[in-house]
Order: C-alpha cells, then sequence, then structure tokens
C-alpha cells in the first residue's frame, strides 16, 4: 500500500488539470519520469514540439506529452510557457517577427506561429497581422525544406506538411504551400500576394500552371520595390516558357505562350536585380531560349532533303530524314519535343541540323550528316552534363562546318560558348 500511495503521489501532478503548454526550444530536452536529472529519460524531445503542462516539481514541469501519449518531466529551462489566450497573442507575433530571420530556428518560429494563430481573435487572424503571421510560417517552412531535418516530422502536427518531388534523378523536399494559399484568400496587399504567388510557382517545386502565371501578369507592380518587380518578372518568363513546351507535348499551339515568355523577360530590369535573383535569371534566360524555337518560321529544305515526323511507341515522335525521291536515309526516335519547323540544312545538301526538347528548359542540336555516302545522327546537347537548362543552337554553316552555341546552366554557375563542328 505505502508503495501505490508513492506512485500515485509521483504521477498526481500529471493526473491534474491542464495549466497551459510549453513548447521545447532545445533539441535533445529529456522528457524523464522524475522530477531530476539522474532518472534515465523516457524520450528526447525535439525544438519545436509542444507539451500539455499538468503542475510543477521543483525546477521541472509535469507535462503529458500527446505525439508519445504519455507523461514524465522536463526542466522548465528548456521549455517556454504558454497560455494561449488573446492577451499574449500580441507577444507571440513579436517572437515571431524575431525568429523569421533566425536561420536554424524554424521549429520553434512554427510552434510559435502555431501557437499565435491558436491564441489571436479572429479579426486579428483576418487582418494584417494574420497575413505576416502566415507570411513568417512560409517563409520558415521553406527554409526547412531545403534542409530537411527531423524536425519535418515535428512540423506536420502543426498542419506543416512537406511533399517530395522527382528532379533529375533526385528527390528534393518542398512545402505544399497552404499558408500561401490562405494568404491569396485574404486581404494581403500586392506585394505580400506576389510573395505568396512566387513561392507557389517555385520552378523546382511546383509544375507549371498557366494560372499562376496570369495571377503573376494581373498584380499591380507599379508600388513594389523594383527587385520585387523584377522577381515577378522573371518568374512570369519561366512559367510562359514551361506552359510552351508542355502546350507542344500535347500537340497544342505554343506559340502565344512563348511569346509571352519573352516579353516577360524582356521587361525585367537587370540593373535592378538584387544578387540572389542573378541565378534565376540566368535560368528564367535559359528556359526562355529553349521555348523561344516555338517561333521560328519553316526554312526551305535543303538540296533534295528534308525530316517527316511521326508517331513511334506510346508517347514517342521518330524523325526521319527524306530525300527528293521519297527514301528515308536516316530515322531516329524521342520522347522530347521535335521542333520541325527548326529544321535548317546545308546549300550542299549533305547536312540538317533540328532542334529537339527532351526535357522542359533543355534543348538539344539534332545534326543529321552524310559521310561517305552513308547518313549518321549526332546528338549535341548544351553541356556534357544531367539535363538542367541550356540550349544546344544552330548558328550557321560554313564549308565543312557547322556552329552551334551553346548556353547552360550547370552547378550554379552559366557557361557559353561558340563551337565549330566537322561534319
Amino acid at each position: 500500500m505505502k508503495r501505490l500511495l508513492a506512485v500515485l503521489a509521483l504521477i498526481a501532478p500529471l493526473l491534474a488539470k491542464a495549466q497551459g503548454f510549453a513548447i521545447v526550444v532545445q533539441d535533445d530536452t529529456a522528457l524523464r519520469p522524475l522530477a531530476g536529472s539522474s532518472a534515465r529519460p523516457l524520450a528526447l524531445l525535439a525544438q519545436g514540439e509542444t507539451l500539455e503542462v499538468r503542475g510543477e516539481r521543483l525546477d521541472y514541469l509535469a507535462v503529458w506529452d500527446y505525439a508519445r501519449e504519455r507523461g514524465g518531466f522536463v526542466r522548465a529551462t528548456q521549455v517556454r510557457r504558454l497560455a494561449l489566450t488573446a492577451d499574449e497573442a500580441p507577444e507571440l507575433l513579436a517572437v515571431l517577427r524575431f525568429l523569421r530571420g533566425v536561420p536554424g530556428a524554424e521549429p520553434l518560429g512554427i510552434a510559435i506561429g502555431a501557437a499565435y494563430i491558436e491564441a489571436a481573435p479572429a479579426e486579428r487572424l483576418n487582418g494584417a497581422e494574420g497575413v505576416e503571421a502566415l507570411e513568417a510560417l512560409g517563409a520558415m517552412a521553406e527554409r526547412m525544406a531545403r534542409k530537411p531535418s527531423r524536425h519535418v516530422e515535428v512540423m506536420a502536427r502543426y498542419g506543416v506538411r512537406f511533399v517530395t518531388v522527382p528532379a533529375n534523378g533526385r528527390v528534393r523536399l518542398c512545402y505544399d504551400g497552404t499558408v500561401h494559399r490562405k494568404i491569396l484568400a485574404l486581404q494581403a496587399s500586392e506585394e505580400q500576394r506576389a510573395r505568396a504567388l512566387l513561392a507557389l510557382s517555385e520552378p523546382a517545386c511546383a509544375k507549371p500552371e498557366m494560372t499562376l502565371a496570369e495571377r503573376l501578369g494581373a498584380l499591380d507592380t507599379t508600388r513594389m520595390p523594383p527587385y520585387v518587380r523584377s522577381r515577378v518578372q522573371i518568374r512570369r518568363a519561366a512559367l510562359w516558357s514551361s506552359i510552351a513546351y508542355q502546350r507542344a507535348r500535347r500537340g497544342e499551339e505554343p506559340r502565344a505562350a512563348a511569346e509571352r515568355s519573352l516579353e516577360a523577360l524582356a521587361a525585367v530590369d537587370r540593373a535592378q536585380l538584387a544578387e540572389v535573383d542573378r541565378r534565376a535569371y540566368a535560368d528564367a534566360e535559359m528556359r526562355v531560349g529553349a521555348a523561344r524555337v516555338a517561333l521560328a518560321q519553316a526554312i526551305r529544305p535543303g538540296r533534295g532533303i528534308r525530316i517527316a515526323v511521326g508517331p513511334g511507341g506510346p508517347g514517342q515522335s521518330c524523325v526521319s530524314l527524306i530525300d527528293s525521291a521519297g527514301s528515308r536515309l536516316a530515322h531516329r526516335c524521342t520522347y522530347g519535343v521535335v521542333w520541325e519547323a527548326s529544321a535548317v540544312a546545308n546549300r550542299e545538301g549533305t547536312a540538317l541540323a533540328l532542334a529537339v526538347q527532351p526535357a522542359d528548359g533543355w534543348r538539344e542540336l539534332w545534326l543529321f550528316r552524310k559521310r561517305r555516302n552513308r547518313w549518321s545522327i549526332a546528338i549535341v546537347p548544351p553541356a556534357p552534363a544531367a539535363p538542367g537548362v541550356g540550349t544546344a543552337e544552330f548558328a550557321g554553316w560554313s564549308p565543312g562546318r557547322v556552329r552551334v552555341a551553346h548556353a547552360a546552366l550547370v552547378d550554379g554557375r552559366l557557361t557559353r560558348s561558340l563551337r565549330m563542328m566537322r561534319l
């Protein structure tokens, strides 16, 4: 009986009425069965986890962990206690503003943001303060996605979810953009809406959508800082170039989308580009360059040779080089977009260049050439690297040679070159 009473005395604080909540502020905070450092931890808590406070004992708090469905004690200095009342909301927003700009504090910042949303009255959440809190949550969630950690699972308890997106044989973690969509539904400023749309249309994480491109184009950018206007135009250019590619893949007319991508890129004031935006501009420039071929006018075939494109296997297009008698000289199939209007033959009729785009933003040059009365096909990529963004573009014929202009973004570096290839 004495032992039972002793056990009940220890767990009594855990069975008491809740006395508020606490957010863990340090990684590897020990949840112990007793109020003391000598007891072996039941679990190690991560920064940003929320606990329910059930009482106090010495310099420890008696808490209940709903995620693990167990109670215990944590040191009071390793957590921040919260009441989640309306009076506490201004203080929580002030802490959130500070944590938004602190690298490495994203789990704690998201937990504080969730606490603010729980504590603040509806009129504040639907106003400017609510939009500011959502913006902070979105910014911290995006930073977390760039550096995945064990906190990702913890953040899912607050409704902050991440998705995996395949990219060039790898998998990238991306924030699903829930708070950005909520910002668009509130009375946000044009600059706040611009930032939300930019986050939702990040090329590495989102599929190109015409709706996003049009909403970016509908923004009133006149009162925005110049660098924000440039970001909007850069993203519009990248989106419309991707839409042109997708339309071409579906057999639809891509010309209008390609024109809009060129117009958006031309509207960027390069003198007003922030340093962090230069890579995004180079990326958009490569994508627009890849889509520009949609505006090409068909060139009259060379001496007796032309191409014919027909269906192959599921999703394939097959390219044949045909002579004046209708005989097939060379043949190759691809899953990419074949830009037929780009075909141009040399004066002698011994070579033909053709633009083929196997991926969004990556355009290759197919070179048909006659050597010793036999035809072969050489595929010239933008760069000797896995498909990313770049173009290999026909730049003219010369006796026995062809000029190819290469431009690509490889490992974050923009490379350009003009190469002479022997026929």
